[in-house]
């Protein structure tokens, strides 16, 4: 049996059952923190420029475009939904995948629970499928054949493992929606970290609500008929069958889920986080702080680390201005990042204090793990962090209370007070088998 037919009849059992209480539990979080990504990231340059896109291309509908009392057809609503959770590098990741998810599972099942009859319990099993699927697949990935590791890649499959399971899909035609959608998803060859352009600081980043759409296209074209290469997933020289399939129905990926505190590249979080230990650790200032050295792994390198950031973007991708960033203005600066951080010559002439250097025994474990050690000097000491891998992973979690702190951050210059906690309300209620009060609530920031 083909891989995309076993995934196919796996979506299918997720769907025919609520999660197991564990299992929903992270769903839950998940939600939460995507949505309190996707508010913060809501006002961004490129939200605002996929809604207005969404309108015109897509025209009129009945899904929402969240944040923005404007609706949209469901293909379009969900770009704009999934640029404004991607938009400001908020948004969960994996590690066995090296990529996000959540910014295109949870878009996915929201902008499309409206419009369809399903329960609390269809939602919350909707994304547990996505999430399986995406990460699966992300991770059998064969860096020989497949030699981007952005999300983009991946997530169309993820996309279409959650809509089949909202809808109930046959297998037998998610099975051929995942084939279509793994040959038709954005190659991403020129974008990110690990791709061949330098110019890091642009609105495509992994192109998730691209890929989003592609995976909703996908379904409803396997839907009418049209066939793909179902055979996809089964040549070792781009994925490992093996490991898609390993614990199927018995291990769920969502489960390894990681919540980022910072807004910018999951790489850069290890060193912030080992940086503001040894603040508070030895009461450390701006004013004492002559140097920092970052030892991480190689991958962090790759990043566009500039100096002297033109954008948000290139912000989230900088290592040396992010540890500028949290020395000068402190964690909250980073959560969200805005437009006041730029242009500050005071932040980038921090920044050419940062070194980053690449450490052996960091390298080995990576990617399994993401490490760092952080060295401060001032004018009398030199203080050495403990090397240790960034607050929200599954070993150092952020639990329920944490992802809802992390959400009234982030969100504190969009929503009043009273907003925010109607939105974690609503999550809550979703628990409790309760699905239209968060969906009414993500229409509109009033």
């Amino acid at each position: 049996m083909y891989t995309t037919r076993q995934l196919a009849e796996h979506v299918h059992s997720i769907s025919s059952r609520p999660p197991e209480v564990s299992t929903r539990d992270t769903a839950l979080r998940c939600i939460l923190d995507l949505v309190g990504a996707a508010v913060a990231g809501s006002a961004l340059r490129s939200s605002c420029a996929a809604r207005h896109s969404a309108a015109a291309l897509f025209g009129r509908g009945d899904a929402t475009m969240w944040m923005a009392d404007q609706t949209a057809m469901p293909i379009g609503a969900l770009i704009a939904n999934a640029t404004a959770a991607s938009a400001l590098d908020l948004d969960d990741g994996h590690r066995a995948a090296r990529g996000h998810p959540g910014a295109c599972v949870v878009p996915t099942v929201l902008t499309l629970a409206p419009l369809a009859r399903v329960s609390a319990d269809d939602v919350l099993s909707a994304i547990v499928a996505g999430y399986d699927v995406g990460v699966r697949v992300a991770a059998a990935q064969n860096p020989t054949g497949i030699q981007t590791r952005q999300s983009g890649r991946w997530a169309a499959l993820a996309a279409v493992a959650a809509a089949a399971s909202l809808s109930k899909v046959e297998p037998s035609i998610t099975s051929q929606a995942l084939s279509i959608a793994g040959v038709l998803a954005p190659n991403q060859q020129a974008n990110g970290s690990s791709g061949y352009a330098r110019l890091t600081g642009n609105d495509v980043k992994e192109g998730i609500p691209w890929s989003a759409a592609t995976g909703l296209m996908a379904l409803d074209l396997a839907r009418n008929g049209y066939t793909g290469p179902e055979d996809l997933l089964d040549h070792p020289a781009y994925y490992d069958s093996e490991r898609i399939l390993e614990g199927l129905g018995h291990r769920f990926e969502i489960c390894g889920t990681y919540f980022k505190p910072y807004a910018c590249c999951r790489y850069i979080h290890p060193a912030l986080d080992r940086l503001f230990d040894l603040v508070k650790a030895h009461e450390l200032t701006v004013a004492d702080i002559v140097s920092v050295e970052v030892e991480t792994f190689g991958w962090a390198l790759k990043l566009g680390n500039v100096l002297k950031p033109s954008n948000l973007v290139e912000i989230q991708y900088s290592l040396p201005y992010c540890i500028a960033v949290a020395v000068m203005e402190g964690r909250d600066a980073l959560a969200p990042i805005g437009e006041g951080l730029l242009n500050r010559e005071d932040l980038s002439e921090f920044a050419r204090e940062v070194k980053i250097t690449v450490n052996p025994d960091i390298e080995a474990v990576f990617p399994a793990k993401t490490l760092a050690r952080v060295i401060v000097e001032t004018r009398q000491h030199k203080y050495v962090s403990a090397l240790d891998g960034p607050v929200g992973d599954p070993h150092r979690p952020m639990d329920w209370y944490a992802v809802e702190e992390k959400f009234l951050r982030v969100t504190r210059h969009v929503l009043s007070p009273s907003k925010q906690q109607q939105i974690i309300d609503g999550v809550l209620w979703v628990a409790d088998g309760e699905i239209d009060t968060l969906l009414r609530h993500l229409r509109s920031s009033t």
